[in-house]
């Protein structure tokens, strides 16, 4: 483990006074739990957090390593400078980004269905596809639709069913957009994973 995050078990050592060990151990879980969740980020997203730099190069770093000791090591580390700071501005902006994620997800899907229905079921499909959105190019859905039932026939590569899918996505772009308030639905609490006993046997005061 680089000496820059040699971990100090002053890092952690939380509390003065001795509180309660179940709630020792719920705040130390948020907190491993917290680098665990930032180290599944993009380069990208990691950036929007504005993360002191020791975290933020820290949670990179670890975002790169296998599940062994070393891993841990830097979790626990990431833990120690994270209680150092006020957390709760990362975890709104987390519960964003899990919010913009968790509707994308949702997209996708919507949008996968509705192509292979298309597919699959031709004019039907379509016409409630232009009743529900009328400012679609019916001429180029079904040219689209066309040439994927080809593709399809002749065991070629889905380029129309991939334009399909792209078409659709733009064709539903902004609807069931997330409120302005729904990334409240992900509370702080979301980011307690359970408890991690090796790290809880670590840094515990005795």
């Amino acid at each position: 483990m680089n000496e820059e995050y040699e971990y100090d078990e002053g890092d952690v050592e939380y509390y003065a006074v001795r509180p309660n060990k179940t709630q020792i151990k719920k705040d130390i879980a948020v907190l491993f739990a917290l680098g665990e969740e930032m180290s599944e980020l993009s380069a990208a997203q990691l950036k929007t957090l504005e993360l002191p730099e020791k975290i933020h190069k820290a949670v990179a770093e670890v975002a790169g390593m296998p599940l062994k000791g070393a891993r841990k090591r830097l979790l626990k580390f990431i833990a120690g400078q994270l209680h150092k700071i006020d957390i709760e501005p990362i975890q709104e902006k987390m519960a964003r980004i899990k919010n913009k994620s968790a509707h994308a997800v949702r997209e996708h899907h919507i949008v996968e269905r509705w192509r292979d229905r298309l597919i699959a079921e031709g004019n039907d499909a379509l016409t409630e596809l232009l009743d529900e959105h009328p400012d679609a190019d019916r001429q180029q859905l079904r040219h689209m639709l066309r040439n994927a039932k080809k593709e399809a026939e002749a065991g070629k590569a889905p380029k129309s069913s991939r334009l399909l899918y792209h078409y659709l996505k733009d064709l539903f772009k902004g609807e069931n957009e997330p409120e302005s308030g729904d990334e409240q639905n992900l509370e702080p609490d979301d980011y307690e994973k359970g408890s991690h006993p090796e790290i809880m046997e670590a840094i515990l005061p005795r």
